[in-house]
């Protein structure tokens, strides 16, 4: 299974909520939107579009190393697999306390359109066992959201900082051009 993490580029989020939609579908026993509305399911999404200003960003659960969520959880519903695994919900051990959601710092962890337990982003855990990109990345038609190693992802944010600062130093200050 690839490991990651999703990253966000603000700059490039259109605010269209396609992650939105991908995300249900994946998450959908019919994995497609038609599906969907043929059957009604509605499954709900685990990827949020919030405006923010005049920008829309995207947000979802960052599998935090040390997950209020996971201490929350007083069934273990909310778990990890493995080290550096992504914090997944057993909707079968979850009793709907609700606790998770209270604790999460983010707010990314909502109760489930069917009433039962919670939903929360998984990376799309099926679709990494498959060699394939999270629905919501796979989604974006401009590239806001990025899956990638977290080294590859870090190293990604600083070329982008320093092309900033250069493109920023370029410019100059007002009086010196």
């Amino acid at each position: 299974m690839k490991k990651g993490v999703i990253t966000i580029r603000v700059q490039r989020c259109l605010g269209c909520k396609s992650c939105e939609i991908a995300c249900a579908a994946a998450h959908s026993v019919a994995k497609d939107v038609r599906g969907m509305a043929r059957d009604g399911e509605r499954p709900g999404h685990r990827v949020n579009v919030e405006p923010c200003g005049r920008r829309a960003v995207p947000v979802h659960c960052n599998h935090c190393e040390e997950a209020a969520c996971m201490a929350a959880c007083p069934t273990g519903a909310i778990h990890r697999e493995g080290e550096g695994e992504p914090v997944l919900v057993d909707v079968g051990r979850c009793i709907g306390c609700k606790m998770c959601v209270q604790a999460c710092p983010f707010g990314v962890i909502v109760i489930n359109p069917s009433g039962k337990g919670v939903l929360k982003c998984d990376q799309c855990v099926e679709r990494l066992a498959r060699g394939e990109d999270p629905a919501c990345v796979a989604a974006c038609p401009t590239g806001a959201l990025l899956f990638a190693e977290p080294s590859e992802a870090a190293r990604a944010k600083r070329r982008r900082a320093a092309r900033q600062l250069v493109w920023e130093q370029s410019e100059g200050e007002p009086g010196e051009r």
